[in-house]
């Protein structure tokens, strides 16, 4: 390699690491507020119902408009769209950092979700148009891999950290220093990407259909723990959301400049692996939210101490998906190395379903989180090798930002079902005679089995519908002349 190559390489890693620091800076604010939540309750006095917003105003942002910002940073570039969602996310953590009443909270929270929907989108976009070798590739989809799924864990330990030691203010603060590295750092080493401009997909009405739809639909599925499925509100706004959705898709196979080429879905394998990380990511919540709730309330573990248990989870997944992972998809193509990440994580929530009310951390406890962390090592770098495979350069802000869509989603739909199921079932078991920790533990076990079942269902979908891709997509060695989708989407 010359010195060329060599500096060439350096700056694509460089950058890389960039998008990386900022996509685990958003994910872990995803779950770092969820261990603070009590102490910023009693701090600015927050009710129940309304303390759930401080939460819930950043999914929905989050979720609601990834797949407009994907679809923008395509038309007017992906590098404008990072940095302006960077530079809303900083400004919003200092606000909410600042905050000293419960509408300021929710404010900021709110526009963080919405910065974080805007660089998150186009982030994978800009990974894959940043490499080309396969080898490199699979390296960095296995790195990035780890980062959106160690996330939650990191939030979990960080919040517990920060909040015990310093304020609950912090949790907020921490983002400021690397929002602005991250922004000092980008601006030279990503390169600019003109998109075509917003006439050449400027469709509002299919815009404000989708978003609309979306936000609608998480909310309504972070509501129904408090509202319940049969009741007027998730009945009437699920089926709101389901009519903007269904008006969104009839918009774009009518109109001339779609916001969302249907003609992407042609690719079987991007279809596929949308539907097996919908499925898997709604699966996994069974695991990474009632699994902390187990930690805490069954066996009592304080917040940090469930922090430092669930570990485990965060070391493995790094081992397996920076270490194994790349070489796995590049031998045995990422189809059945997906297969068998599946497989692991069904068997982490079928050892979670036996978990009893007095468990050993080194016998019960561990053993799930080690298949855990290793099923995710294996199956979230193919799922999202596989989701990208039909990307080209045009549409790569797109099917990022579906991508992570499906997952958004997906776990939002799991963390209302499971919550709902969780409850109902020990109530049930309450009404038994049962005591109440086994009640409780009863509880987990029936959503822990009812998981395992749907990733199992994620896997005989992805051994139906996608295809072996042994060398992970990238982008093609010219830029493309044609609306069709990559050759090598399957």
């Amino acid at each position: 390699m010359s010195a060329v190559e060599q500096e060439s390489s350096r700056r694509r890693w460089l950058a890389f690491g960039v998008l990386c620091s900022v996509q685990l800076m958003i994910l872990i604010d995803t779950s770092i507020v969820s261990v603070a939540l009590r102490t910023i309750q009693e701090d600015l006095r927050f009710s129940q119902s309304s303390l759930a917003w401080t939460t819930n105003a950043y999914t929905i942002a989050f979720g609601g408009l990834l797949l407009l910002s994907g679809r923008l940073g395509d038309l007017m570039g992906r590098k404008r769209m990072f940095l302006a969602g960077v530079v809303l996310f900083t400004a919003a953590s200092f606000l909410c950092g600042v905050s000293q009443t419960q509408g300021l909270l929710i404010t900021g929270r709110l526009l963080q979700g919405v910065g974080a929907a805007m660089a998150a989108a186009v982030v994978m976009g800009i990974v894959i148009m940043l490499f080309r070798d396969p080898a490199d590739i699979a390296k960095a989809i296995g790195a990035f891999s780890f980062v959106a799924a160690a996330g939650g864990s990191i939030g979990v330990l960080a919040g517990g950290v920060l909040t015990e030691s310093i304020s609950w203010h912090w949790i907020f603060f921490i983002n400021v220093p690397i929002g602005i590295a991250a922004t000092v750092f980008a601006i030279p080493l990503l390169d600019d990407d003109r998109g075509p401009g917003l006439r050449e997909g400027a469709d509002w009405l299919g815009a404000g259909l989708v978003t609309g739809g979306l936000m609608l639909g998480v909310y309504t599925m972070v509501k129904v723990p408090e509202h319940g499925w049969s009741s007027a509100h998730t009945l009437g706004f699920g089926a709101l959301s389901i009519v903007l959705l269904g008006a969104f898709v009839a918009r774009q196979a009518a109109t001339a400049n779609p916001l969302m080429p249907l003609r992407i879905f042609k690719s079987r394998n991007l279809s596929g692996a949308n539907l097996v990380q919908l499925l898997l990511t709604a699966g996994m919540f069974g695991f990474n939210f009632l699994s902390a709730l187990y930690l805490q309330q069954v066996l009592g573990y304080g917040p940090l101490k469930a922090g430092f248990a669930s570990l485990p989870v965060a070391v493995v997944l790094a081992v397996v998906s920076l270490a194994l992972s790349p070489r796995l998809n590049l031998r045995f193509g990422s189809r059945n190395v997906l297969l068998a990440g599946l497989l692991l994580i069904a068997g982490a929530l079928v050892l979670a379903g036996r978990a009893p009310v007095e468990a050993e951390y080194w016998i019960d406890v561990l053993p799930m989180m080690v298949l855990l962390g290793g099923g995710a090592g294996l199956s979230m770098p193919a799922v999202m090798t596989l989701a990208m495979s039909g990307a080209t350069p045009q549409d790569a802000g797109l099917v990022s930002a579906l991508a992570g869509t499906t997952g958004m989603v997906g776990g939002s739909l799991g963390l209302a079902v499971w919550t709902a199921l969780a409850a109902g079932r020990t109530t049930d078991l309450l009404a038994d005679g049962r005591a109440p920790l086994e009640a409780l533990n009863g509880g987990f076990h029936y959503v822990f089995y009812l998981s395992a079942g749907v990733v199992v269902v994620s896997a005989v979908v992805a051994f139906l519908m996608l295809r072996t891709l042994v060398a992970p997509a990238g982008p093609p060695p010219a830029p493309a002349t044609t609306d069709e989708p990559a050759a090598s989407a399957g």
